[in-house]
């Protein structure tokens, strides 16, 4: 079995269904920072919705089908958005 370094090892924050958006880094951001980092990680993997939701979020998708897909879906969305623009806030000094 492919080791899978995305996977998470403890949830030290909750994870929400949605992310608070803004076009500035949030405290949310900051707080999931590592998440976002391990979904890049696990889209390069071809790591699939369910495999994200269950071993980054913590959110069971047998359990919770419609949650899951919608969390994964959405910090797929601020991790996008963090690639392409928010980053920028990084740099800043």
């Amino acid at each position: 079995m492919k080791d899978k370094p995305y996977e998470a090892t403890a949830q030290a924050a909750a994870v929400l269904e949605e992310v608070p958006w803004a076009e500035t880094l949030t405290a949310y951001d900051n707080e999931h920072f590592a998440i976002y980092l391990k979904l890049v990680d696990a889209c390069a993997d071809n790591a699939s919705e369910e495999e994200m939701a269950q071993s980054i979020l913590g959110i069971d998708p047998r359990q919770e089908p419609t949650r899951a897909l919608k969390a994964v879906r959405d910090h797929l969305k601020r991790t996008h958005w963090l690639i392409t623009s928010g980053y920028k806030e990084l740099f800043e000094g």
